[in-house]
């Protein structure tokens, strides 16, 4: 007969990618015996612990209300926010280093928000000057937009804008090749 690989277990705290608070759940015995245990983020499912699920759960419910409405707040200060960073670039404008989520955690401290990494939602590390848009995720699926500008030393973003409005609107001509002499010739 085969071995049952499965254990049952009570969360006792939110699990990303298992469950949250009061869930019970299957897992592998050894996740359960090297990680969930040892951590005191589950125990058990027995008859005691099936009575300790609907305290879990109200707690949960009370939290879960309390981190929409503190998520939501740090939402808006983050979308009014615009974060600016100098960096070095080489003379053909190519940056030195690369801006990761480490360096936006530290900026966003910097504005007086404290943020986790795993939030900060990046899926690699920035490497060109310009305007780039960051997605937060909060806690109780909040997602929140971030603006930050990459500058290089010593040019100002008025004076980045002047110099990449010529360059965007020949890229733009290149896509988009009808112009009105296309247009007549074709008829």
């Amino acid at each position: 007969m085969a071995k049952d690989n499965k254990a049952s277990l009570l969360l006792l705290a939110d699990v990303e990618e298992l469950g949250r608070s009061g869930d019970i759940v299957q897992v592998k015995r050894g996740y359960a015996r090297n990680y969930l245990l040892p951590k005191k983020k589950a125990v058990f499912a027995d008859a005691n612990a099936k009575r300790i699920q609907a305290s879990l759960q109200e707690e949960r419910k009370t939290k879960a209300a309390e981190d929409l409405k503190i998520s939501h707040e740090v939402k808006e200060r983050i979308e009014k926010l615009s974060l600016k960073v100098d960096v070095k670039v080489d003379p053909e404008g190519h940056m030195y280093g690369s801006i990761a989520s480490v360096d936006i955690i530290q900026m966003l401290e910097k504005e007086g928000m404290k943020v986790e990494k795993k939030c900060v939602q990046l899926p690699k590390a920035i490497k060109t000057t310009g305007v780039h848009s960051i997605v937060v995720r909060l806690k109780e699926e909040v997602v929140a937009s971030l603006k930050l500008t990459v500058l290089p030393e010593g040019i100002t973003a008025e004076e980045l804008a002047k110099i990449t409005a010529p360059v965007e609107e020949i890229v733009e001509k290149t896509e988009n090749p009808t112009s009105s002499k296309d247009v007549e010739g074709e008829s």
